[in-house]
This record gives structure tokens, sequence and C-alpha cells, in this order.
């Protein structure tokens, strides 16, 4: 991955850093882009001060133009787009009859939508060079039921599916696209889902009054047992991998 550009979403915070660290530290020139200007900033510092190469492009995902400029920017001052990880997503817990209609929407314009918008302006740019690989961070509750769940669940069903989509289409040009579905993973995001200091315990365990299994083997995600997903998907390892969808749960989702 010596040079090659790699632009990742949600990458202030969470499995977006993770997987900017995984890909700097394995040679690429890494793109950080979020809405979270400071935040952003701080993790680029971060990956900078340790001598890797990384630059911050703050932009929202949400927006069409924001992802047209970005993919523009990164383009013109780091060089050709051969990567996109898309990461960024947001989480919005309620039972349907619950939800707002602004809880629906923005989890559906950041979870699907800035998948549509981000991977539209870069796989735009990859087609005439033949080349380029992409993957996309849903979850493996976009193949499983959870309760007060159904707004994220259903969001990242349709990222998971777009990315299909998209690489059945763009699959004669040589892009590879995938897709990593993890399960809880030790972010800001899951520690939001619990009330208490034994929330971690009771996700391994499992919650039989919300219908969810525990986690088989015991442990919560890292960060980098995400990036490490993704990475392998990107790389020239899995060249003759596309449409896939990894799930890295610890046996969560029981294989399904």
């Amino acid at each position: 991955m010596e040079n090659r550009v790699a632009l990742v979403t949600g990458a202030a915070g969470g499995i977006g850093a993770a997987v900017a660290r995984a890909l700097s530290e394995r040679g690429a020139a890494v793109a950080a882009v979020d809405r979270d200007a400071d935040r952003l900033r701080q993790t680029v510092e971060k990956l900078t001060a340790d001598g890797l190469r990384a630059e911050a492009f703050p932009a929202d995902v949400t927006s069409s133009a924001d992802a047209e400029s970005a993919a523009e920017r990164v383009e013109r001052t780091m060089g050709p787009l051969e990567f996109l990880v898309n990461a960024a997503g947001v989480l919005r817990l309620g039972e349907v009859g619950k939800l707002t209609d602004e809880d629906w929407a923005d989890t559906f314009a950041v979870n699907a939508g800035g998948v549509f918008h981000m991977s539209r302006a870069v796989v735009g740019r990859m087609v005439p060079r033949k080349r380029g690989a992409i993957v996309t961070v849903a979850s493996n509750a976009a193949g499983t039921p959870r309760t007060e769940m159904a707004a994220y669940a259903a969001s990242k069903a349709a990222a998971s599916m777009f990315t299909k989509c998209l690489g059945l289409e763009v699959a004669r040009h040589g892009i590879r696209c995938n897709v990593v579905a993890p399960g809880s993973t030790l972010t800001p995001m899951l520690s939001s889902m619990w009330q208490d200091d034994l929330g971690p315990q009771r996700t391994i365990d499992g919650l039989p009054e919300a219908f969810k299994v525990g986690i088989p083997l015991g442990k919560l995600a890292d960060p980098s047992d995400i990036a490490d997903a993704v990475v392998f998907l990107l790389s020239d390892h899995a060249a003759h991998i596309t449409l896939h969808d990894l799930t890295v749960d610890g046996g969560a989702s029981l294989g399904v």
C-alpha cells in the first residue's frame, strides 16, 4: 500500500480513526474525512507525530457537494484515490414508536446517504483508471434484528446492499467493493449504549430480554480488529474478492 492514497470517512474517532492508522502504518497516504474538524485535526496530528502520512479534509458526507469537493481536493493535493473506506456512522436508539422523523432522517443521511455520496464521488474518478477498492463499514445489525435499533439496522442494511450493487456495476472496470460488518466494538458509539459499569459484561453475556445472544469469543472487539479486516479487503491479498460481506463480531450473529 506504499504511497497509495486512501480516503477514510468518519476518521475523527472510533473505527474510522483505527482504519486511518492501520492504513497509514502500511504506507498509505491517508485523506482523513469527518465533519468534526477539531477531532479530525487531533486524529491527524497523532498520526503525523508518529511519522505517518495523513491529511485532514473536513467535510459532511450527508452533503453531495461536500463529498464531491472532498474527493476533488484529495486528488488535487495527494494524488489519485486508490482506496475508499466508508466508516462514518451515527446511532439513534429507540423503539420505532418513539423514534422521531429527525432520528430516522439523520441516521439514513449519514449511514446510507453518506456512503452513496462519497462512493459516487470517488468511483467516478476510479473508473477511468480501471482500478480501486472500496470498503463500507456496516454492522452485523444489518442482518440481525435488534430492539431499539431499527433506524440504525435499516440504514446499515441499505449501505451494505448499495455497496454490493455498486461493486457489481464497476467490477468490469477492475474496481472491488466489499463490506465489513462489525459487532460490538469498543468505541464511543458502543459505550453510549451502556447505563452503568456492568454494560460491557452484559454485552458480552447477551440480553435475553432483548433477544440478543452474547459474544461466543467472550470479548468485545477492539477497533483495530475491524481495521485489520478493512485493510485485508482493500489489499492485493483480496484481489479476487468483491461483493463480499465480512462479519467481525466474535460470533455474536452465529455466523448467519
